[in-house]
């Protein structure tokens, strides 16, 4: 799955997220630019998927396309640009 990075989930998606996102890029989770937060309101999210809630989330990271399924899962695409 070249190009692909898939994440199952974990306690706080937005740490799946960030994780996610820097496997498909490269990149330190730590020191990815831009921060997550600023792209994303990461407790909305958390508290979206903490509540239980079954929507699926898509957005775009840095020419990325970041989708959040309603069980958790986050996918990356690994094509840069839109």
């Amino acid at each position: 799955m070249d190009g692909m990075a898939v994440q199952e989930p974990s306690e706080q998606i937005s740490i799946d997220v960030i994780e996610t996102i820097a496997d498909a890029t490269g990149t330190d989770p730590l020191t990815m630019e831009p921060p997550l937060y600023e792209v994303v309101d990461t407790d909305a999210l958390d508290a979206l998927y903490e509540s239980g809630a079954t929507a699926t989330v898509e957005f775009e990271y840095n020419g990325h396309s970041v989708v959040v399924d309603g069980d958790g899962t986050v996918t990356v695409d690994g094509a840069g640009g839109a």
